[in-house]
């Protein structure tokens, strides 16, 4: 399976929009010319999506990795997070960030399996008072 990993484009925002439906299409589209969303695609059908955030608009943090479910443990995933992991360090960045909500027992094992260690937890910040776990993983080579 050939995965092909790229910044996403302004024709990829229905992609985007249907997967990352709780984000607002123009906030989407902005981060879209910012280089800020990522898609994977498979014999040119889009499988994969992932959404940088920068917190306190310096530290590169994951807001969400999705893989169509057909897709899942094929290395799209991997392959996404590499792409961004050497756009990262291309702009001088350390460690990256991201969480996994405390009931979500499947992400957090993929984030230690991809080299992600716990950092940290907030409490209550989810739906249903669920907690968040964050993860850090150092950029350096």
């Amino acid at each position: 399976m050939n995965i092909e990993v790229r910044f996403a484009e302004l024709r990829d925002l229905g992609h985007c929009t249907r997967i990352d439906g709780d984000v607002d299409a123009q906030i989407l589209r902005w981060k879209v010319r910012r280089r800020e969303i990522i898609v994977a695609e498979v014999e040119g059908r889009p499988v994969g999506y992932l959404r940088l955030e920068y917190l306190w608009s310096q530290v590169p943090y994951i807001g969400l990795i999705r893989v169509v479910p057909e897709h899942r443990r094929r290395g799209v995933g991997k392959a996404m997070l590499h792409f961004l992991e050497e756009f990262l360090r291309s702009k001088g960045h350390r460690w990256l960030y991201s969480s996994s909500q405390a009931d979500e027992p499947e992400p957090q094992a993929w984030h230690r399996h991809m080299g992600f260690r716990e950092c940290g937890f907030i409490a209550g910040i989810n739906r249903g008072e669920v907690g968040e776990v964050f993860f850090r993983k150092p950029l350096a080579d």
